[in-house]
């Protein structure tokens, strides 16, 4: 199963991400995470990316592809996986089908487009908070249990500065830039769209019902067809 969670910043798709790596057996490979963790190790990568995350800006597209092109080729993502974050462009898309030729897969079987207005988008980031030292993000609806502290590592959770009010509407902004690779993945049937305001568990159900009625398949289905409005 080879699944892309699509969305802009604050709809949910690490939380999904991680339920459905949990119940399928497959990683959720988060870009966002990686560059975040290139970038704490001050890999040649690392200082790349701090340039471009620092401004607000995407990372040109043969950087990303090459990160993500290493990780789908370690052992665990064998099997299938969850791409979070990835594609982002149109040249993003291709190239990862040129990825799955390559090694004689089949194109990818969905893209779950998780879609949330942005006053909600705005009000859900603004309450974030992250740990610096194992990147557990937290909010009002996943609280920590000691207050200001990670539940895992007990440090001092943070609020990450793109996640603060000027930051979010830049990267509201250039999310709206991406809707383009949804075009590219409609023609072939492939885009779930899901109404991200729901309850966690609602959202989960609806992707795993979808799944369930269409294993292996590249028809979207489930509460909105295919070619809903972005």
């Amino acid at each position: 199963m080879r699944l892309l969670l699509f969305g802009s910043p604050g709809a949910g798709k690490g939380t999904q991400g991680k339920i459905l790596s949990e119940r399928h057996g497959i990683p959720a490979v988060s870009t966002g995470d990686m560059l975040r963790e290139e970038v704490r190790q001050k890999t040649d990568l690392g200082v790349v990316a701090a340039g471009y995350m620092s401004a607000g800006e995407l990372l040109p597209d043969d950087i990303i592809i090459k990160l993500v092109r290493q990780r789908l080729s370690q052992p665990d993502a064998a099997e299938g996986w969850i791409l979070d974050g990835f594609p982002r462009t149109v040249a993003q898309a291709k190239a990862l089908d040129r990825m799955l030729a390559e090694h004689g897969l089949a194109p990818i079987d969905r893209v779950i487009y998780l879609e949330a207005s942005p006053e909600v988008l705005e009000k859900r980031l603004g309450g974030r908070w992250t740990c610096p030292e194992c990147g557990r993000v937290y909010s009002e609806s996943v609280p920590t249990i000691v207050e200001d502290h990670c539940d895992d590592d007990g440090a001092r959770v943070i609020q990450r500065e793109d996640d603060k009010p000027e930051a979010v509407k830049h990267r509201l902004s250039l999310f709206r830039q991406s809707l383009p690779v949804l075009d590219y993945y409609r023609p072939e049937g492939r885009v779930l769209t899901i109404d991200a305001e729901q309850e966690v568990d609602a959202i989960t159900d609806q992707i795993v019902a979808d799944l369930q009625r269409n294993p292996g398949s590249r028809v979207g289905l489930g509460s909105r067809a295919d070619g809903a409005n972005a």
